[in-house]
């Protein structure tokens, strides 16, 4: 098993910096100033330079993605965790990095790519995959929703992650919908709800346990 994981932070890792080939081979070509983050109409609102977009932000990447693996790795309650969340959070990095980089990179040279939509509808995708195995997973101290009731209360975790499941795929679709549809704020409001609805049920799971207890 570790075997396996050290071979996973390994590939993840390259895989991570593997735009950076592709920054070196356009260099000559990218401008000075390099457009690294944008508003919701899709208008770049934030910059780098050319060398810290090519270099830094695969780097940058690569060096989270070492320390996702390190956290999987050291739970000590890791096998609790749904194993298809697990590979998710193992890949999902490499996967922002070889779509995003090279449509950064490409947006750059003056390529007209609707960079909001493919972003948003990529974390919808996410958001759907993590709702349809949030429930698969049982308490551990990395993936999943961490609160001083679930982590405490095994049967609180289960239904708070049951519930989050649900809240999670639908949360999702609507995201992957709105990619297309760019409707004002709704993006926003579905990421609020996937916090506030399984922190609120969680919670207040807790307190009817409490209050039969108190009985």
């Amino acid at each position: 098993m570790k075997v396996k994981a050290n071979k996973a932070l390994i590939i993840s890792t390259l895989l991570c910096l593997l735009p950076i080939l592709l920054g070196l081979i356009l260099y000559d070509r990218l401008p000075d100033e390099i457009a690294i983050h944008f508003d919701n109409a899709g208008r770049p609102d934030n910059y780098a330079s050319k060398a810290l977009a090519v270099f830094g932000l695969p780097v940058l990447l690569a060096a989270i993605n070492a320390y996702v693996h390190f956290r999987l790795g050291t739970d000590p309650k890791r096998e609790n965790a749904s194993s298809a969340l697990r590979q998710a959070s193992r890949w999902a990095l490499p996967l922002i990095a070889l779509v995003l980089m090279p449509v950064t990179l490409f947006m750059a040279m003056g390529a007209s790519i609707p960079v909001i939509m493919v972003a948003k509808a990529i974390a919808g995708l996410m958001v759907v995959i993590c709702g349809n195995y949030l429930p698969k997973s049982k308490r551990n101290y990395t993936i999943g929703i961490k609160l001083p009731w679930t982590l405490d209360s095994e049967d609180n975790w289960r239904k708070t992650h049951r519930f989050a499941g649900f809240v999670w795929v639908a949360g999702g679709l609507i995201l992957i919908a709105n990619a297309f549809f760019a409707a004002p704020y709704v993006s926003l409001a579905v990421i609020a709800l996937l916090i506030v609805l399984p922190f609120a049920y969680s919670y207040l799971a807790y307190a009817r346990q409490q209050g039969g207890e108190g009985e």
